[in-house]
């Protein structure tokens, strides 16, 4: 016995809705293989809730989203243009559907503003070093300076400096990715500290900053790559120093958080962070006006933490100086 017109009908809408959420399923797929920086979380997520969206359809027997709204759509995406958006109507699954798309593309938009913003201020970084290095070369070469230990000294600083950044953005790079290995072993957090704040005594003391490290008693052991983690405090101990005026004080300390944590804070008595630029602070290359520093210090210290299932926070305000605390679980 041949299937009824009303069931047939049905059918068909079924067969249309789930059309339409295959297409933005492939269109997820081919978009995740060339974007940068897309959270794959939340498209995985997105891709759930269309089929659950489909099979809700098919069984309702409700007007399917309009397919061709979805193509051209996923087109405009499909070729870069990440207003795509599509008419947020008809019943509450197509509402959903379509909402869901639209999240997307503004998600893509966004992650695509990063990757170009993320590429200009790489380009700027390298330029300065590089240019430097060149500039030093050429003197040399055409004889306007000895080819001696002193004037080759400023360009194999350059050298360095490129050395820098280029190990700070495959870190970020490998934390991107997950594939940041952590080779974790027993550490007596309060003695790298003490270990790495020392490296900083001189720098302190020509400044005329006062370096202060205090450690509780109760500190417990952690598990933890120690080379990550001193990374992350000479990260954060660096930017507090450079931020601190003569006869200021930065003040560094440990101690036990609950019976499943260590904390480290670190104080200064700067001038402060603008509250504009606050809650961006953790991003890749922020940094104030007056900034020497790369911008990537902190966005390497919050990706190290966060990598041993910790956190990092910051406290600020204008004149009072800032303050930065990171946190690590026992065992990780």
């Amino acid at each position: 016995m041949g299937d009824s017109p009303d069931w047939q009908r049905r059918r068909r809408r079924g067969f249309g809705c789930l059309a339409s959420v295959i297409l933005v399923a492939a269109l997820i797929l081919v978009l995740l293989s060339t974007q940068w920086l897309v959270n794959l979380g939340v498209l995985v997520l997105l891709g759930v809730a269309l089929a659950l969206v489909a099979r809700m359809a098919v069984r309702s027997g409700r007007d399917p989203v309009v397919v061709d709204d979805l193509v051209q759509a996923a087109a405009r995406v499909q070729e870069g243009d990440y207003t795509a958006r599509v008419p947020e109507t008809g019943s509450a699954e197509q509402r959903l559907l379509a909402r869901s798309f639209n999240q997307m593309s503004e998600q893509l938009g966004a992650s695509d503003v990063r990757r170009r913003s993320f590429m200009a201020d790489v380009s700027h970084e390298l330029r300065t070093p590089l240019s430097v290095i060149q500039g030093q070369l050429e003197a040399i070469r055409d004889g306007v300076y000895p080819a001696d230990a002193a004037h080759i000294a400023p360009a194999l600083d350059q050298v360095r400096t490129l050395e820098w950044l280029v190990e700070d953005l495959r870190t970020l790079a490998l934390s991107d990715s997950g594939t940041l290995r952590l080779a974790r072993v027993p550490v007596d957090l309060g003695a790298l500290v003490t270990e790495v704040a020392g490296d900083f005594r001189l720098s302190a003391d020509t400044a005329g900053v006062r370096l202060e490290v205090s450690v509780a008693a109760d500190v417990p052991i952690v598990s933890v790559d120690a080379g990550r983690i001193a990374s992350v405090i000479r990260n954060v101990v660096g930017n507090a120093l450079r931020h601190t005026p003569g006869g200021g004080t930065v003040t560094v300390s440990v101690a036990a958080e609950g019976e499943d944590g260590v904390s480290v804070t670190v104080t200064d008595t700067g001038r402060g962070i603008d509250p504009a630029l606050l809650p961006t602070i953790f991003e890749r290359f922020t940094r104030s006006a007056d900034s020497t520093g790369s911008g990537l210090g902190l966005a390497i210290a919050k990706a190290l933490v966060e990598a041993h299932d910790g956190t990092i926070e910051a406290s600020s305000e204008p004149g009072q100086g800032t303050t930065i605390t990171f946190r690590l679980p026992v065992r990780g």
